[in-house]
């Protein structure tokens, strides 16, 4: 394919582009197509992703941390696990290893047996995300976990990047 740009005025040292005019002479057709630059970036808008188009940022709520006796509750669990798009248990499990206690999750509540002070799971939760939400490759939260084989990847939504995360 043979693709050539004409352009009123160069984009060099200052000067502004004006128009572009795209043709593009297949090898094999005889035909040429024209393209105006408007049409080729309207179309181009509407194969992109909604999710790259937004510019909103991933906070996390106000986690509810009571202790008792000898435990550690967490109320919002389950919020912060639907605001992460996460399994409980994924986050769980995460939690558990990272702060070497037991701990269960019912009624979307978190009990860690131990006492643990709100700002050790707010930054455990920090670095969860780090490792495990946002995409190594554009830093976005639109993200989804995929296990091929043994394998886990984190599959980014608004680039389309795919990189592997380690196993819990």
């Amino acid at each position: 394919m043979l693709l050539l740009c004409l352009m009123d005025n160069w984009e060099l040292l200052g000067f502004s582009v004006i128009s572009f005019i795209y043709y593009v002479a297949p090898m094999n057709a005889g035909k040429n197509v024209t393209y105006d630059y408007n049409e080729l970036l309207k179309r181009a808008r509407a194969q992109v992703p909604e999710v790259t188009l937004k510019k909103e940022r991933l906070e996390l709520p106000r986690l509810y941390v009571t202790m008792v006796g000898m435990r550690t509750t967490i109320g919002n669990f389950k919020e912060i696990s639907e605001t992460l798009d996460r399994d409980p248990q994924h986050i769980l499990k995460f939690l558990t290893r990272e702060m070497a206690t037991a701990a269960t999750y019912h009624d979307g509540r978190a009990i860690f047996q131990g006492k643990f002070p709100r700002d050790t799971f707010e930054r455990l939760l920090q670095r969860y995300m780090e490792s495990f939400v946002t995409c190594p490759v554009c830093k976005r939260p639109d993200t989804k976990i995929v296990k091929e084989k043994r394998l886990s990847f984190i599959v980014c939504n608004a680039c389309g990047a795919k990189s592997s995360v380690k196993q819990l």
